[in-house]
Formats: structure tokens, C-alpha cells, sequence
């Protein structure tokens, strides 16, 4: 049962879309002028869209940081702004949180809790986290769903589709209509708690045999579309550990624990978490990460995960004819041989560290913008040659590789990435990791995606 603060509301819709289409239409005048010649302030333009946008709950703050992960999706200045975005929006006081945990679980929603922390632990993007136990004694978190979600999905979206076909129309080098087709569809998903619920089963199953990584479990009855409870996991925000400056070895523990939370699910599962997000994790003093948020998750076809073995191999081996075939496993259409040699530019980029087997950091190089400077190289090429379009797979695997390379980076850590990676792919085979995935899909009941 609905409460009225959940109804659409014209008004507020108007509002929220009047102060980010504001913000949306100032990136179209600003590129297109810059397009044609108009001199503009882009990195002053694009610092004002951070503001309007930080101070936003909801899936625009989520969009923007999609975005900067996908390269050339937006302009660079854009792209350097926005990726400083974190998820903290001002929580919500103790009246909406009564009202919203009546609605979600009845008059006497209390009686499931000996104590209930009205404040919030923590404040994201769609909703907020309080701390509470349950009569067992266990402590738990429960994170409660903001109003009028859905509403604000959609104007944020329409808001997406308009920023993306405005820089379509001025560069066509990143075709984007099926990027924005995945975004909806998983920040859609994001909205169904019970989906989020079922995920977090799903990750507990898939690392289940990995001690390094620590996954919340649901409380059975006290989930529902806009509310799930689980088991508190005790940690700090890795971001704070990080400013500690901590030593060599304790840095290459939490890196080691992130590969395997990540590449566990994706080699042997075929599933990723889709949201590298540093607010995403926690770290223990022993090294060990509390994996959060199950809201992106992002299943992928057993023959997708063989293709991206097969360019990995294909990097490798500098075969020709096994990259061809594995971009196009992936649903990369109309390649020609160049088309192929400018993305063979980033697949080099994502997998060198993969193809070196010695101890060394992510990067060898001490420039966090070689990244941004491969794009561009990519993004020039592709331009030149009539442009791509990237499969919708591409873009949370995508997203996940660069969000973890930037933490591995800040981190410093120090492995054999290459050991990791085999010790991962090693004796892969498409029809066990079809037959794994279903059966862990139906036993953690995560539905069929929208």
C-alpha cells in the first residue's frame, strides 16, 4: 500500500525537470557552440552541472556517474566534473521515515525491531540506511526507498535521452541509443527492492567459497519493493581507509579481495556488479571487503563471457581472426579491419596488465589520465572511420573494468594481475557456466531482467 507521498506529482516534476534541464540544456548551447567555433567556459559550465546535480536524491546523480565511465559518452570537461559526484545526498528526517516504514510494513512495523535508529546511517542516491536490531538480537540495516522514485526515474531519464541524442547530433563516433536503452532499463531495476534482495542472495551463493569478500544477507518478510532489511556488516568506508595512506601490503590484500569480488561472479557465473562505485565498499582491518549495493547487476550470456576470453586471447596471440570473431560475439556490427584496429587501441588498454605475468601495479605509468588519453585516441579514429555502436553489454562491463582500475590504481596495489586472471578463466567452459548460472539464479529467485 502506497502512501500520498509516493503519488507523481506534477508540480514536483516540473520543478525537478525545470533545474536539470536547465543544467541539460546548458551542456547542448556550450558543446554546440564549441562545435561551431563560439568560445565557452566548458570546465566552469560543467563544475555548475556537478552543483545542481550533487544536490539532486535519485537517478540523475546515478546517470552522471554511468556516464563518465563510458568514453566519450559525454564531453571530457563533463566527464571530470561529474566523476567527482558521491552519493550523499541530505537524508530524509524521522517523520518520513515512520511514515514510510508503515507504509512498507504496517501500524506495527516497530513490533519487528528492539530498537530502530530513526536517523540514517548513510544517504544514497535512491534512498537511505538505518541502523536497527532484530528481537534475535541480530543488527541489521535497513535501507528505505525515497517517495516518488518512479516519477523521478522518469523525468531524470527523458532528461539522459535528451543530453545523449543533442551530443549524437554533433558526434557520431560513440553511437549511443543502446547505451541508453541499458541505463534505463538497469536504473529501472534499481527501483525494486525485492530485485535487490534476490541479487544480494545471488552474490552470497556465487562467493560463497570467498573468505576475503563479506555480502549482506536479506531478512526473509522484512523486504519489500521499496524497503529491504539485512544483516549489518561492520567496516569503514574504503575511501577513508585509502586517505590513511596504508601499507603496501594491506592495499594489495584489498585489491586482491575487489578482483575476486568482481571476477568470482563474472568468470564462473557469468553475472557482474555493475556499480564500482567507492561508495560501494567497506574494508575490514584484516584486508577483507564488504561488497553493497545489488542494484546494478548485470547477467550476461555464457558465449559473451567465452568472447571476452577469446579477445583477451586474441590481444595475445595478435590473431586476427579470433578478435573479429569475439567483437562480434560481443554485438559489435560492421566491423572492418580499421574499425577493429582503433578498438583494438582500448581492448590493449583494459588488458595489458592482464598479459604482463610478474607483480607490478594496474599501471605503469603514473598518470591516472592515460585513460582518458587512450579514449581519445579511440574516439578520434572511430570518428574518422564513421563511428560505432557499442553493444548494450558493453556498457556496465565496461564500466566495472575502469571503476576497478581507478581503485586499483589509488590503492597502489601491487599483484600478479595475469595469476589472477588465469587462475579465474582456467578451464572455462560455456556449458558449466550456463548450467551454474541458471541453477543460482533460481535458487537466490532473481527475475528475468525487464
Amino acid at each position: 500500500m502506497a502512501d500520498t507521498e509516493d503519488k507523481s506529482s506534477l508540480f514536483g516534476e516540473i520543478r525537478r525537470m525545470a533545474r536539470t534541464s536547465g543544467a541539460v540544456g546548458g551542456i547542448a548551447m556550450r558543446v554546440a557552440g564549441s562545435r561551431v567555433g563560439i568560445k565557452s567556459n566548458a570546465a566552469s559550465h560543467a563544475e555548475d552541472l556537478k552543483v545542481i546535480l550533487g544536490g539532486l536524491k535519485g537517478p540523475m546523480m546515478k546517470v552522471a556517474q554511468f556516464l563518465t565511465t563510458i568514453p566519450d559518452a559525454l564531453p571530457a570537461e563533463y566527464a571530470r566534473e561529474l566523476s567527482q559526484l558521491q552519493a550523499n545526498a541530505p537524508s530524509m528526517g524521522a517523520a518520513f521515515v515512520r511514515r514510510r516504514m508503515q507504509g512498507e510494513l504496517g501500524p506495527n512495523w516497530q513490533s519487528n525491531f528492539t530498537s530502530f535508529n530513526q536517523e540514517a546511517a548513510a544517504a544514497a542516491s535512491l534512498g537511505q540506511v538505518h541502523r536497527a536490531t532484530l528481537k534475535s538480537g541480530e543488527e541489521v540495516a535497513c535501507k528505505l526507498q525515497y517517495p516518488d522514485m518512479a516519477s523521478t526515474m522518469e523525468a531524470d531519464l527523458r532528461q539522459l535521452r535528451l543530453a545523449m541524442s543533442v551530443y549524437k547530433r554533433m558526434d557520431e563516433s560513440i553511437q549511443t541509443d543502446d547505451i541508453y536503452t541499458e541505463l534505463a532499463e538497469r536504473l529501472r531495476e534499481e527501483l525494486d527492492y525485492t530485485r535487490e534482495a534476490a541479487q544480494m542472495r545471488l552474490y552470497g551463493t556465487m562467493l560463497a567459497d570467498q573468505p576475503m569478500v563479506h555480502v549482506p544477507v536479506p531478512v526473509e518478510g522484512l523486504c519489500t519493493k521499496r524497503l529491504v532489511t539485512m544483516s549489518w556488516l561492520e567496516g569503514r568506508a574504503l575511501m577513508s581507509r585509502m586517505d590513511e595512506n596504508p601499507p603496501q601490503e594491506e592495499c594489495n590484500t584489498i585489491a586482491d579481495s575487489l578482483f575476486r569480488a568482481w571476477y568470482v561472479p563474472l568468470y564462473r557465473y557469468g553475472v557482474i556488479h555493475g556499480d564500482p562505485h567507492l561508495g560501494n565498499y567497506q574494508v575490514r582491518p584484516d584486508g577483507s571487503v564488504n561488497l553493497l549495493d545489488y542494484g546494478a547487476i548485470r547477467v550476461f550470456p555464457a558465449h559473451f563471457i567465452r568472447a571476452v576470453i577469446d579477445l583477451f586471447e586474441a590481444v595475445r596471440d595478435d590473431d586476427r581472426e579470433k578478435c573479429h570473431h569475439a567483437y562480434e560475439q560481443w554485438g559489435f556490427t560492421d566491423l572492418s579491419d580499421e574499425k577493429m584496429d582503433i578498438l583494438n587501441l582500448w581492448a590493449k588498454f583494459l588488458y595489458e596488465p592482464l598479459l604482463d605475468d610478474r607483480v607490478r601495479k594496474i599501471s605503469d605509468l603514473d598518470d591516472p589520465q592515460y585513460g582518458r588519453t587512450v579514449a581519445e585516441k579511440v574516439h578520434a579514429g572511430l570518428k574518422r572511420v564513421g563511428g560505432v555502436k557499442p553493444p548494450r553489454e558493453f556498457v556496465l562491463m565496461d564500466r566495472s573494468a575502469i571503476g576497478l582500475g581507478s581503485v586499483f590504481f589509488r590503492l597502489k596495489a601491487e599483484l600478479n594481475w595475469s595469476r589472477l586472471f588465469h587462475e579465474l578463466i582456467e578451464g572455462f567452459n560455456t556449458e558449466e557456466v550456463a548450467a551454474r548460472q541458471a541453477a543460482a539464479l533460481a535458487e537466490a529467485g532473481v527475475p528475468e531482467a525487464v
